[in-house]
């Protein structure tokens, strides 16, 4: 799904932050940053932002390069799915965001519920593990995998938050405009496969 160029310029950004973290040698060290330098010039050539933006957001990171992890949250009700409007694009999303360092991957579908569409939930099922290049997302500067977390209702009630505007539940045949870097049609209809069919097998990639 990534164009070649994004494909590149990921992976020679992986390149140089691991050189950079490893590497003891002086030389090395101004190789692999002019490796990173190529990667930020990539990026600014296609997407047209200045390389100063493009290094604060795709190269300014240290360690060896991992992908990003995104956790969304899948919650049912007379059989809709959950969903919130996001401030940043006006378009509707399932509750979720990047995971946080200390909570497990449930912790973070839980909290997410909570804080962007006022519902208690429980984690009970891992529906999906997807590489975000893999599917009809827009191209985003980080590798990411996403993380689909079917979730139960235990209490609260329909509240916005503070990145969210609106809080609605959704029929499979009328789903709302769609927040697609956060999610997708297919990942939608996705989760109401496994809302039909408890025992569907978890999706990978």
């Amino acid at each position: 799904m990534e164009p070649r160029w994004l494909q590149w310029a990921k992976q020679l950004q992986a390149i140089a932050q691991a050189g950079l973290t490893y590497s003891k040698d002086t030389y090395d060290l101004e190789r692999f940053e002019d490796i990173r330098k190529i990667s930020l010039e990539i990026m600014s050539e296609y997407t047209k932002v200045d390389t100063t933006c493009i290094r604060d957001l795709f190269a300014n990171e240290t360690g060896y390069a991992t992908p990003k992890v995104d956790i969304r949250a899948v919650v049912f009700q007379d059989n809709k799915i959950l969903m919130v409007k996001e401030k940043t694009d006006n378009s509707w999303a399932l509750p979720g965001g990047w995971g946080d360092i200390g909570l497990t991957p449930a912790e973070v579908a839980v909290k997410e519920v909570q804080e962007e569409s006022g519902f208690e939930v429980k984690a009970v099922k891992l529906i999906a593990v997807m590489d975000k290049k893999c599917h009809p997302h827009p191209p985003s500067p980080y590798h990411v995998y996403k993380m689909f977390i079917q979730c139960e209702i235990v209490g609260g009630e329909a509240q916005e938050g503070v990145e969210t505007s609106s809080v609605g539940f959704f029929a499979k045949d009328d789903l709302p405009p769609l927040s697609i870097p956060r999610n997708t049609e297919s990942q939608i209809l996705l989760a109401f496969k496994h809302m039909a069919n408890p025992l569907e097998p978890v999706y990978f990639d």
